[in-house]
């Protein structure tokens, strides 16, 4: 003891011991805060890639996948529906795809698509969000007297080719985007990555 009557080493000890434990509780109150940094798996698992198996799809047939909380349309075109793409150009709003954020590169084509018998959009309408209904058939329509099928927003009226391509008269701006995929196999795509072999 010193001349004082403080003993130095139990100071010592009770300050080495309290810092001690109050370390402990910053690292215990720290490592649940820095995990919440990290995604849920609810969040990883909403934004991973979705396969489809497209070799049970019969030509004319509309298949619904979901990725990211969102509808993806895979629809298998008939050779006379990919015929009737060519002659809607004047019919359109974005007959050439002038936005480009709405498909990767490789879908910058008339079909908007790697293989032209297979489109594959999201099912979602590019004016406030609504579902577009599937119309195949070559008909007329109450909503389009010349229509050749393709897709119509039963919110606001918008119709889309069987490109997905916006009709001039839609409320919709812009054409309706395709998502970033790619084919594992003849059989099977991958939406949400685009790196896979065309």
């Amino acid at each position: 003891m010193s001349n004082d009557g403080v003993n130095k080493g139990r100071r010592t000890l009770l300050i080495a011991v309290t810092a001690g434990m109050g370390a402990g509780a910053a690292v215990g109150v720290a490592v649940p805060f820095v995990k919440s940094w990290n995604p849920s798996e609810k969040a990883k698992a909403a934004g991973a890639p979705a396969k489809a198996d497209v070799s049970k799809i019969e030509v004319g047939q509309m298949v619904v996948v979901e990725w990211r909380g969102k509808p993806v349309y895979l629809v298998k075109r008939s050779e006379e529906t990919i015929g009737n793409l060519e002659g809607l150009a004047e019919r359109l709003k974005d007959p050439s795809n002038g936005n480009k954020g709405q498909q990767p590169e490789y879908a910058d084509n008339l079909y908007r698509s790697r293989k032209a018998e297979l489109l594959v959009l999201e099912g979602v309408c590019t004016h406030l969000g609504c579902a577009p209904k599937y119309i195949p058939e070559v008909k007329p329509e109450p909503f389009d007297a010349n229509w050749k099928g393709g897709f119509f927003c039963p919110c606001h009226g918008s119709r889309f080719d069987l490109a997905g391509r916006v009709f001039s008269g839609s409320p919709a701006a812009a054409n309706l985007v395709v998502p970033p995929y790619g084919y594992l196999d003849d059989n099977t795509i991958i939406i949400g990555e685009d790196g896979a072999s065309a």
